[in-house]
């Protein structure tokens, strides 16, 4: 390789000088600016990987599926907007997609989250120095393919956890995240179908739940002091990651693999995001987990209220249907452990009895309006101590 072509700037091996671990493998080297070549993340590994498991990517979805979301959708809309009477709802146009669909969509919705990930799982921590090749040539060949190999290893990494999801997916808001206001509202009708089929449970019931709580999380994230809080607090979350470029080579060095199938071995190590990214959640992130976790109470709350309330009235409350529903988010997944560790999102059954018992406080302190103005008061979003006593929340606002 010509001394022009060595790789430079935040290429992990430009500043080795003319110590370069790969100066005298010129193919090497050209394989790890192909791997680097991205930038922090790799799109295109993250888009392939999302889609491994998913069977047939390019297939449509069931038309007789679709007809019957597409009739069903403005009845549940229309009790969502007389339940929040008066509250912008909107009125989303709906879409039904593949889980390849949903895959593809949800890795642009949450491109800049993720890139956001990706540059600070990209620096190196405060102080720390490059290996001097020519003292120990092993470490520092190791530690220049680790990070060359990074911004690939992340794409597998986002691409899985999006590909766990939309193996299970039924809508949009299953990652309580919210997208561009105007993009429609993806449904999975493949994916409700099979869990009503699995459960036993009528479909058309079912669908509607579905529909209804896809609505209601749409107008509850619609309103703009809430979306900007949680996605600004998200993205302040994983933005404050602290790298560990040594994880990796630590666990590996000290893993006793299984002779008899040292493939499967290798994949559990590396099926932890944690050791998989070098990614250690820092004091900034202990920080602002509090009041992460108290936005997305206050907004799973709103939500299964709103969502309890609707069903009531469309399906008796459909006890059988609710409760499958509800053990289903909590039950906690390989994809729930990847967006928890992540993104600091989480619906654990804690969560969703403290948002739940945040928005019952209120209501039985006051009224449900009162608890609209959640979704309209710029200043009504709870702190932490005011999602565990809403009298002081309610005592807050009625000064204001």
């Amino acid at each position: 390789m010509a001394d022009d072509d060595t790789p430079s700037g935040n290429f992990p091996f430009g500043s080795f000088g003319d110590n370069n671990p790969f100066g005298a493998m010129p193919f090497l080297g050209d394989i790890m600016k192909s791997l680097a070549g991205q930038g922090p993340l790799n799109w295109d590994i993250a888009r392939q990987v999302a889609y491994v498991g998913l069977g047939q990517g390019g297939s449509n979805v069931d038309p007789a599926a679709r007809i019957a979301c597409e009739n069903l959708a403005p009845l549940a809309h229309r009790h969502i907007v007389d339940f929040l009477a008066g509250a912008d709802a909107g009125e989303p146009r709906i879409e039904c997609v593949t889980p390849a669909q949903w895959c593809h969509s949800t890795l642009d919705a949450y491109r800049p989250v993720f890139d956001n990930l990706a540059a600070a799982l990209s620096q190196r921590p405060a102080g720390e120095t490059l290996p001097d090749a020519a003292a120990d040539p092993m470490t520092s060949l190791m530690s220049g393919l680790m990070s060359a190999m990074a911004p690939m290893m992340l794409g597998m990494t986002v691409g899985s956890m999006v590909g766990q999801l939309a193996a299970r997916a039924f809508g949009q808001y299953d990652l309580l995240l919210p997208r561009g206001r105007e993009e429609p509202l993806l449904i999975v009708p493949g994916n409700i179908d099979s869990f009503a089929g699995e459960w036993d449970l009528p479909l058309a019931d079912i669908r509607m739940w579905v529909l209804v709580h896809e609505f209601a999380a749409h107008a509850v994230l619609r309103s703009a002091h809430l979306r900007t809080a949680l996605f600004d607090t998200v993205n302040a979350y994983v933005s404050a990651f602290s790298p560990d470029p040594d994880a990796v080579i630590e666990k590996l060095s000290g893993t006793e693999f299984d002779a008899s199938n040292p493939i499967m071995a290798f994949q559990q190590t590396m099926s932890d995001p944690a050791l998989l990214l070098g990614a250690v959640i820092s004091p900034e992130q202990e920080a602002l987990r509090p009041g992460l976790d108290a936005l997305l109470a206050c907004t799973v709350g709103l939500v299964d209220w709103i969502v309890d309330g609707v069903t009531q009235r469309l399906l008796g409350g459909a006890p059988a249907v609710t409760e499958a529903l509800r053990r289903r988010r909590i039950e906690s997944s390989p994809s729930d452990k990847f967006v928890e560790h992540l993104l600091g999102i989480h619906h654990t059954r804690e969560t969703v009895e403290r948002g739940r018992n945040f928005i019952r406080g209120i209501i039985e302190r006051s009224s449900a309006a009162r608890a609209l103005d959640l979704l309209n008061r710029d200043d009504a979003l709870p702190t932490p101590a005011e999602v565990d006593a809403p009298g002081l929340w309610l005592a807050r606002l009625e000064i204001a």
